[in-house]
């Protein structure tokens, strides 16, 4: 329950955050009208309004990776499986995940479909794009002339997961893979980095979410890379998920697809490349950090409305005009303003209550008080649902402002959940165990000894972090190179690491 101009009122989700995190996050999605489970197994469709907020996302990331002079292209959803044993890691990485086609018709045979015509060569369904587009690579570029490429694409990818959860983990998910060759490392590092840039920028000042930024440790780098920078947010249940990554992949793929070129002096090189991206997962990202128990809550750059208008009509006869009033609110408004009269045969209550639920920053109730007074009744979302009325000039002249107010005041809720998550007083494994085992998840910050052997698991710290189910999400940037004791064994170190349970 909540105090609301006080009075005691229910929140618009049957369950809270506190009481089932798992289920609220369902729950806000479901409310929103953003996805739903489809036929085939571990696979969504995304809703006109969840899909909205994806274009808005796509369109604010596609016109900065274009001003950073990259290109938008496509390449083939299959490839054909023998191009991954060019890559044995990118097998490795992916082997598991990866969905086959191996016949390419259907025949009715005793009544039933059955595949025939089997494929010479199976085609694997895209994981992830680096051989195929390494393939390409390796035609378009011949000589340093040839470089920088710069791409990027839109896309779908498959992986087969064990367990899935909407937006967060599914089989089939939708990202932007960008994908670039260099003639020197230093060119390609740069890129890498660059892009890890961008999408720190996006997540901090776009999306207003709290997040700690570094590279993964060698054991959890991408497949193939020789560095993968991250950015890892925090939920509000405290579990990290990782938001965006950015590889530079050095020559491990140039040199499996034959990515040469002719250098200034005459000798042939191999590309030095990089690849980044964000997923679909940024919409679960979204409603995991700003939501609240009346349901989802979007920051203004990325939310398919900005004011939703309600018109209140208890006499017909002034429905025209109401109406009327509700349309000039509309046309006086900034036209960056995104702005929705909703006209359906509906109750106001339940209109309100829905973009309530979909996170609409303000939503105006108008009726014909509102109409006479020349004012404007709106229910501010991001503030419990305070309510306000202004005269209809104020709100003309400073929605823009509120907006912007909006998602201060998202971003600083946000922060200030996660910072009440954070701990920095840990002083070894036992601490860890102390800490997790109270289901208290936290980002954990220590440091660490490079002695450790993470890949092979074979050490008792390692065997408890993953018995925990914690794992290092990064080595945060700027690290202090201070001198302190590893959390795991206790032996001097300097690397400065966030451990996390995550989705």
């Amino acid at each position: 329950m909540k105090i609301g101009s006080g009075k005691e009122r229910k929140n618009a989700l049957s369950v809270s955050r506190e009481e089932d995190f798992s289920k609220w996050y369902l729950a806000a999605i479901d409310g929103a009208d953003l996805a739903e489970n489809s036929s085939v197994r571990g696979c969504m469709v995304i809703k006109p309004y969840g899909y909205a907020i994806w274009e808005n996302i796509q369109g604010i990331l596609d016109a900065k990776i274009k001003e950073l002079g990259h290109v938008n292209c496509y390449f083939p959803m299959f490839i054909p499986i023998d191009l991954f044993a060019k890559e044995a890691d990118q097998v490795a990485g992916f082997a598991k995940e990866m969905a086959i086609v191996t016949h390419r018709k259907l025949e009715v045979q005793d009544g039933k479909l059955t595949p025939s015509a089997p494929l010479e060569i199976p085609l694997a369904v895209r994981p992830t794009s680096e051989l195929i587009v390494g393939e390409s690579f390796s035609n378009w570029i011949k000589s340093y002339r040839d470089l920088p490429v710069l791409i990027n694409q839109w896309c779908n990818v498959v992986r087969w997961e064990m367990r899935t959860r909407m937006f967060l983990r599914t089989t089939e998910f939708l990202w932007q893979e960008g994908h670039t060759a260099h003639e020197t490392s230093e060119e390609a590092l740069s890129e890498a980095k660059l892009m890890h840039d961008v999408y720190h920028w996006f997540v901090r000042d776009i999306l207003k979410m709290f997040c700690v930024v570094g590279e993964k440790p060698t054991h959890e780098k991408f497949p193939g890379a020789e560095k993968t920078f991250t950015i890892e947010l925090m939920m509000q249940d405290g579990k990290a998920l990782q938001g965006a990554t950015s590889h530079y992949l050095g020559e491990t793929f140039a040199k499996a697809m034959n990515i040469q070129f002719q250098g200034r002096d005459g000798d042939f090189h191999y590309a030095k490349t990089t690849s980044w991206g964000i997923t679909t997962r940024i919409v679960g990202a979204i409603i995991m950090s700003h939501g609240d128990d009346d349901g989802i809550n979007l920051p203004s750059y990325i939310a398919p409305y900005h004011v939703v208008i309600v018109p209140i009509v208890k006499d017909p006869c002034d429905f025209d005009a109401i109406f009327a009033y509700c349309e000039k609110i509309k046309n006086s408004c900034p036209k960056n303003v995104r702005i929705y009269v909703d006209k359906k045969e509906t109750s106001a209550q339940n209109k309100k209550w829905d973009y309530v639920r979909k996170g609409v920053p303000f939503i105006c109730e108008i009726g014909k008080r509102d109409m006479e007074n020349n004012s404007i009744f709106y229910i501010k979302r991001a503030e419990n649902l305070q309510k306000e009325s202004v005269d209809f000039d104020v709100f003309v002249s400073s929605i823009e402002r509120m907006l912007e107010h909006h998602d201060e005041i998202l971003q600083q809720k946000n922060i200030d959940i996660c910072e009440q998550k954070i701990r920095k007083d840990v002083r070894n494994i036992d601490d860890i165990v102390d800490i997790f085992n109270k289901q208290e998840n936290s980002f954990v910050f220590g440091k660490i000894c490079d002695d450790i052997d993470f890949e092979d698991g074979s050490h008792p710290a390692v065997k408890t972090l993953n018995d925990l189910n914690v794992s290092i999400r990064c080595l945060p940037s700027g690290q202090s190179g201070s001198i302190g004791r590893c959390v795991l064994t206790g032996k001097e170190a300097s690397i400065d690491v966030v451990f996390a349970k995550s989705y």
